[in-house]
């Protein structure tokens, strides 16, 4: 029977670790006639459909986790990965037995919000509690951590995104079809992601991307406001599927915070996030995860984000505002 692989949509780690899960299920595990993939994407509320679980086995990969007893496998780095305080205790009790030995979910379900990526936690489960080795995945797993964590050398290097890997997560990011992503999973454990690039289906997806990157460059420097340390912007006019979040710092690089305003066709969708550049100390810092779940979002201590239905802009707007508000303010304040 499929194994129903589930994975973060339009998120590089996300793709990543359903490939690097698939990899070490089929070396370790096995008994999946096959593989399927399927994106989950963060919808208002944060509701997960039962109807997302196939018949037989599923992993979910870089998400927020479900009690549903169709879920087999997860892992999350996320600090907002339970919506609830009851899916903690969920978690929890399915850690340990009654006796205070390991519990039936122990081997299977996974949280670690310290990782950097999910796709660096579910190499290092495979590793040290399965024996098993991740060999050749170097790369993928060096450049996970990178994007996903925002290691950028720069700004420019997150902007101009000269490296092959910055490409593959630009399509991936992309993808407006349903069976894109599922054709470049597999592809990301057994190839350079030159070599990626140069598949055709891949490739003719890259020029009209990067035409856009520029044009959408343009439009952040035209839509952006920094004040007090903190960049606000609002594109509510146009459908924006994905936004480079490093270009207000590539042009404000002093500034501390940025707060986007977006809307697919699908939702509305605040954006916060932490320059990585910042000189601040941590401590200092603010928990964007944490402001982000007091909205319904998520996220981890340095980027979240909200979700709001797509006629919900006025409210998105409204939202944004407080949240600009209250970053400005604590700013004025060091």
């Amino acid at each position: 029977m499929n194994f129903r692989v589930l994975h973060h949509n339009n998120c590089f780690d996300g793709a990543c670790s359903a490939a690097v899960f698939t990899k070490f299920h089929r070396e370790v595990i096995g008994g999946a006639s096959a593989y399927e993939y399927c994106g989950l994407a963060h919808q208002p509320g944060g509701a997960m459909s039962q109807d997302i679980f196939g018949p037989g086995e599923n992993a979910i990969v870089d998400f927020k986790y479900s009690t549903s007893p169709k879920l087999t496998w997860w892992f999350d780095h996320h600090e907002s990965a339970f919506f609830t305080p009851e899916m903690r205790q969920h978690f929890e009790a399915g850690q340990r037995s009654d006796e205070g030995h390991p519990g039936e979910r122990a081997n299977r379900h996974f949280f670690n919000p310290h990782y950097i990526s999910c796709t660096g936690l579910i190499a290092d489960i495979g590793r040290d509690r399965f024996g098993w080795r991740p060999d050749g995945l170097e790369d993928l797993l060096k450049w996970a951590d990178i994007i996903d964590g925002a290691r950028f050398e720069n700004a420019e290097a997150a902007v101009e995104m000269k490296a092959p890997a910055m490409k593959v997560a630009m399509v991936i990011e992309n993808a407006q079809t349903s069976d894109f992503i599922p054709r470049v999973i597999p592809l990301l454990t057994s190839m350079p992601f030159a070599e990626i690039l140069e598949q055709p289906f891949v490739r003719e997806r890259v020029a009209p991307l990067w035409e856009r990157h520029e044009l959408s460059k343009e439009l952040i420097r035209q839509r952006a406001n920094l004040e007090d340390g903190v960049v606000s912007l609002e594109i509510l006019d146009r459908e924006t599927e994905s936004l480079n979040k490093f270009v207000p710092y590539y042009f404000y690089p002093e500034a501390t915070y940025t707060i986007a305003v977006t809307r697919t066709k699908t939702r509305t969708k605040i954006s916060v996030g932490t320059s990585p550049w910042t000189q601040r100390p941590v401590t200092g810092l603010v928990n964007l995860s944490e402001v982000c779940e007091r909205y319904g979002g998520g996220g981890h201590a340095r980027v979240g984000a909200i979700s709001f239905g797509a006629e919900d802009t006025e409210k998105a707007r409204a939202v944004a505002a407080e949240i600009v508000a209250d970053l400005r303010e604590g700013e004025r304040q060091r």
